[in-house]
């Protein structure tokens, strides 16, 4: 009899078009979830003017959809390790397309604000799945990289959503871009067909055929036998009570460290997207400069997801998120400042970079720290508390601004919570995290081209 660690089979399989397709499929489930939670703000303008609301009350309609998210991201993060993780996505797309499309259809701010929230249940709870499923089947040399490779969709959604939103408002109203979000749920059945399921909800349900055949697509050098005996270590295998090991093998103090990172990096990056524009605005710029710089803060965003990746799969990725929010503590806070026009695009693209693509580095991050078997409930809670954060970053800048403070107390306010961050990120301790395990137990784990002999490691 063979006896078969998963984990480390998939962590040192070699890039192939199995691992693609994962990437690809992920990657388009995030632009379309970009795409649902970008389009409200995008058609924000219309929809006060039709439905005759004032900003306070558009401002609690767009947030509806933000307190869905919340929720969404623990109870459908957290489901996902008892049902499934392919079944979980399903529901989370079917949830976001479906309401996203009814919101167009709505005439009052009630009903649209309904609708809102329970597409955001599916926008926030598809989050911590996809980066638990691109988590489980990257190799782990280049894991970093095509987390945040999946992610960067979220801008191209955002993208897609401002250029679709101005042919289409402008033609056939702020409705079409709302209905046109159900287009999804039409590839929901091959969407199920094409992803693997998680490799312990296989071997905790009994479904061994089907995971002899995901094997073989992750490492093509391994090759069937009917005796082999596929197992996980200790921390790995899952149960029907996930959220107790968010806090066991001392993960607790970690796990509280990254609800407060999570909560800080999303009050950054919902103060910038929502008051930038205005803020820039009320320091002199017209209102095409103004957008320029929410156009520019995205594209920061990008070039921080990708390099973050690049630089966590080189060095300790703690370290480069430490490195990140100190950067993000800068650049946010020279930006009450005068300085050239050049300079200042800069700092917003610094911004951007590190704190929108610091998020989700920070989401990488978290889905290598928890075992597999509790990888979408670890993520699904911390990015479920860390969206309090969200809900509250508009809220609290929105009043600053309200005061009438200088500008360079309204971006400092924003820039205090990277430090905060910082620190909490810094009391990670990394040493009971999954990969600290994985590279403890390495020497004892047979690669997938010598697979005979029982894993040492997997005794505990």
């Amino acid at each position: 009899m063979r006896h078969i660690d998963v984990h480390k089979l998939a962590d040192d399989a070699r890039f192939n078009r199995f691992h693609g397709l994962v990437l690809f499929w992920c990657a388009l489930i995030i632009v379309f979830d970009g795409y649902d939670l970008a389009v409200a703000g995008i058609a924000l303008p219309s929809i006060m003017k039709d439905m005759g609301v004032d900003a306070t009350r558009a401002g609690l309609m767009v947030s509806s959809a933000l307190f869905g998210m919340m929720i969404g991201a623990i109870f459908l993060g957290t489901i996902a390790d008892r049902i499934g993780r392919r079944k979980a996505i399903a529901i989370c797309i079917a949830l976001f397309s479906v309401f996203t499309a009814a919101a167009g259809f709505t005439s009052n701010p009630e009903l649209f604000s309904v609708t809102r929230f329970l597409a955001g249940l599916g926008i926030g709870g598809v989050m911590p799945n996809v980066v638990a499923q691109m988590t489980e089947f990257s190799p782990k040399r280049i894991r970093t990289t095509m987390v945040t490779l999946m992610f960067s969709g979220y801008a191209v959604g955002g993208m897609l959503a401002a250029v679709l939103g101005k042919g289409l408002i402008e033609t056939h109203g702020w409705q079409s871009v709302f209905i046109a979000a159900g287009l999804p749920v039409v590839l929901i059945p091959l969407i199920v067909k094409s992803l693997p399921e998680s490799m312990p909800f296989l071997i905790k349900s009994g479904r061994i055929e089907e995971l002899r055949r995901t094997v073989s697509k992750l490492e093509p050098g391994y090759q069937p036998h009917a005796d082999d005996r596929f197992e996980l270590p200790a921390g790995d295998k899952a149960d029907d009570a996930p959220i107790r090991h968010l806090f066991q093998e001392g993960r607790g103090i970690s796990t509280l460290m990254f609800w407060i990172a999570f909560f800080m990096c999303l009050f950054m990056v919902y103060a910038l997207s929502s008051w930038l524009a205005k803020l820039m605005a009320d320091a002199g710029h017209s209102l095409g400069s103004a957008l320029t710089f929410v156009l520019v803060l995205n594209f920061g965003a990008v070039i921080g997801a990708v390099s973050g990746g690049w630089l966590a799969d080189r060095f300790h990725i703690k370290y480069v998120l430490i490195f990140f929010f100190a950067l993000a503590a800068v650049s946010i806070s020279m930006l009450g400042h005068p300085v050239p026009i050049g300079v200042l695009y800069f700092l917003v693209g610094m911004a951007g970079a590190t704190t929108i693509g610091t998020q989700i580095l920070a989401y990488a991050y978290v889905g290598q720290f928890y075992p597999m078997a509790v990888r979408s409930t670890g993520i699904g809670w911390a990015s479920g508390v860390g969206r309090s954060g969200a809900i509250l970053a508009p809220i609290v800048i929105g009043t600053l601004v309200g005061m009438r403070l200088p500008l360079q107390q309204n971006f400092m306010a924003i820039a205090v919570p990277a430090l905060i961050a910082l620190i909490a990120i810094a009391l990670v301790n990394h040493a009971r995290s999954a990969s600290a395990n994985d590279q403890s137990r390495n020497a004892g784990i047979p690669s997938a081209a010598s697979v005979g002999a029982r894993p040492t490691a997997l005794r505990r």
